[in-house]
């Protein structure tokens, strides 16, 4: 019933794109439902995410960071953390681990640090990568996206990396093809990639993941990162609060297990992780902040603020940034930024989701 209904709201949401009509972000997609209806976060014994029939990362695809186990989870950062030694050993690759494997990154939307993350994780492994440039393709003749990737995998591609608009685009391509597709961020959905090098970022700075406080701060209406990380980091024991513009923070969110913290300065205080989220210019259509100064006055990260942490208190930040909005340049720069190593991270866990997915025989 969820995954019809589901498919219904693509279609529609696809016909609407078409028809020019822009995009309309749900604040709770059908994820956020059926997770909030099976999980009791007031229960310390039900720490671990429920299953589903199709689960989000099954040997074929990676989809979202919903439905993870925290056994998934870890298991997932291990390999990831056992990466991060291997890269710092450049003598050691390309490894062999993807020999004779190609992996297609297909963007619809412009990006940096994932694109390129991917494109070095397969070349680490040993594996070839396809770029596929969405304005020089057959797209602009009218080609449908499905049509694009049912044609890279005629020629061969055995995986797909995929960044769309629309929410959902990753899995009704991995309804449609045989190959692994990867989520590399799909609307205001989802963002797994980018939960787990979060994560493994966390668990490197205080050695474990459970029982520590993370504050999520900013634009979480329209954060796909927001919603990956809420899934992953409640399944792995943190406590997650939410601060930001009341426009930006629905209270629904709530229903998946968050806090909101009204206080923002007192949350700051008991933060471990003060995760802050980019404003996103392109997703906002309804003028939910007045200024971008009166943002930067209330929930920007300045040099007062960053006073207000606890010591082992850090500062991540998905990027890119909006220097001088979300965090100033002193901030950025500051022993308690650990953005960069996020980038970093960012390369040893896609090469564990391109292993997990891509090291035994082609099907």
């Amino acid at each position: 019933m969820v995954e019809e209904t589901w498919f219904g709201v693509l279609a529609e949401y696809m016909a609407r794109q078409q028809a020019g009509l822009g995009e309309e972000v749900a604040i709770m997609t059908y994820d956020d439902v059926e997770y909030s209806e099976r999980f009791d976060y007031n229960d310390n014994s039900k720490q671990q995410a429920p299953g589903k029939e199709t689960k989000r990362v099954d040997g074929r695809h990676f989809l979202g960071t919903y439905g993870l186990s925290a056994d998934e989870i870890d298991s997932l950062l291990n390999l990831a953390e056992y990466y991060c030694r291997v890269n710092n050993d450049s003598a050691s690759l390309p490894l062999e681990v993807l020999r004779g494997k190609m992996l297609a990154n297909l963007f619809f939307e412009p990006s940096t640090r994932t694109r390129l993350s991917f494109a070095r994780a397969a070349v680490n492994l040993g594996g070839e990568v396809v770029e596929l440039e969405s304005k020089m393709s057959s797209l602009v003749k009218g080609e449908s996206v499905l049509d694009t990737a049912l044609t890279l995998q005629a020629m061969g591609v055995d995986a797909l990396v995929v960044r769309h608009a629309a929410a959902g685009v990753p899995a009704f391509l991995a309804h449609s093809l045989s190959i692994p597709i990867i989520n590399a961020g799909d609307g205001a959905h989802e963002h797994p990639t980018q939960a787990l090098l979060d994560l493994l970022t966390i668990r490197q700075e205080f050695g474990r993941l459970q029982g520590l406080t993370a504050l999520l701060l900013g634009d979480i209406r329209h954060s796909r990162v927001a919603r990956s990380n809420l899934y992953a980091m409640r399944t792995c024991g943190l406590r997650v609060r939410l601060a930001g513009p009341p426009t930006l923070v629905p209270e629904e969110m709530t229903r998946l297990g968050a806090e909101l913290a009204p206080d923002v300065d007192g949350a700051l205080r008991e933060a471990d992780v003060v995760y802050v989220l980019r404003i996103q210019h392109e997703r906002q259509q309804a003028g939910m902040l007045p200024s971008l100064a009166e943002y930067r006055s209330f929930y920007g990260i300045d040099a007062r603020r960053q006073f207000l942490l606890s010591d082992k208190a850090v500062i991540m930040h998905p990027g890119p940034i909006n220097i001088g909005v979300e965090l100033t340049a002193e901030v950025y720069a500051s022993a308690r930024s650990r953005v960069l190593r996020q980038v970093s991270n960012g390369v040893a866990v896609r090469m564990a989701v391109l292993h997990h997915l891509l090291s035994g025989p082609r099907n």
